[in-house]
């Protein structure tokens, strides 16, 4: 019986009609009134509480208030996460063509490239065998004319590459061996002090450094327009591989490292399209 009449109160409790009545103070003239229970007020407040949370949540989802709210991230900060994805993979590639560019000079300047021999009478052989016609045609008999008359009439020995780079020189001091071709010397020595500074003859890109048994300390510069200046037999150097200089900058110090030193001097080499080209014809060494 005590159960029944808890539930029964408790019945009356929430059915229990009120009259709720808005009045001008006033005048305590009536505005407007409704009756209402507790039970009801539980039932629109309820149903009003679900609607502001919809609602809201609406509003957070599809407008950029939810870039606010922690745990969110912004548009724009994925859209350049996306771009930078992008770039990175770019650049990867980049990086990767380029360090096999670094490792083939690496080993062109250490000499870890081998030669490949073959059969010259074989080849010429199977040429033989073939049909092929070598007269030449009207146009390359003109072209070949042009190119001897050119030749002939021509004032430089060498050719050198019309350039915009303008090559400073990495050392002063008195030049002790010439490039030579025929005694397959292709650089220029110059002999200095000890520690005497060595700069950049242009503006480049530090693309190899190291020490080798014969050449002592190297470091290798790659330039604009296809030119890599090499510099051999320093005491020390003073940049790393990756690193830009400007021309004039100081790279190393003059020594006399390795086994091919006879005294301190600078072992200066310039390529050109992967061809060593004689340096004073690009640079004034007075």
């Amino acid at each position: 019986m005590d159960k029944k009449k808890k539930s029964n109160k408790l019945k009356e409790k929430l059915t229990y009609k009120y009259r709720f009545v808005v009045l001008n103070e006033d005048t305590f003239e009536e505005r407007f009134s409704f009756k209402l229970n507790r039970l009801n007020a539980f039932v629109l407040g309820g149903l009003f509480s679900i609607i502001i949370i919809i609602f809201t949540t609406i509003v957070i989802a599809v407008t950029p208030l939810k870039e606010y709210l922690q745990g969110y991230s912004s548009t724009e900060l994925k859209k350049e996460a996306t771009q930078l994805v992008y770039k990175i993979d770019s650049l990867n590639q980049v990086l990767q063509i380029n360090d096999m560019y670094i490792q083939n000079i690496q080993q062109v300047l250490k000499g870890e490239i081998k030669r490949v021999n073959f059969n010259k009478d074989s080849v010429l052989h199977q040429i033989s065998m073939e049909s092929i016609d070598f007269a030449p045609s009207a146009i390359d008999s003109a072209f070949r004319e042009e190119v001897e008359r050119e030749d002939r009439f021509s004032v430089f020995h060498e050719a050198t590459k019309n350039t915009d780079i303008v090559f400073t020189s990495p050392i002063s001091g008195k030049i002790t061996e010439d490039y030579n071709v025929e005694a397959k010397h292709l650089a220029i020595d110059i002999a200095v002090e000890q520690d005497t500074p060595v700069k950049a003859v242009a503006d480049g890109v530090i693309i190899f450094t190291g020490f080798t048994a014969d050449t002592g300390y190297v470091i290798v510069l790659e330039h604009s327009q296809g030119f890599i200046s090499v510099y051999k037999h320093n005491a020390s150097i003073f940049k790393e591989q990756g690193e830009l200089v400007k021309a004039g900058e100081v790279i190393a110090n003059a020594g006399s490292t390795g086994s091919l030193s006879t005294g301190p001097h600078l072992h200066f080499e310039l390529w050109d399209d992967g061809y060593p080209v004689n340096p004073k014809n690009y640079i004034n060494f007075k």
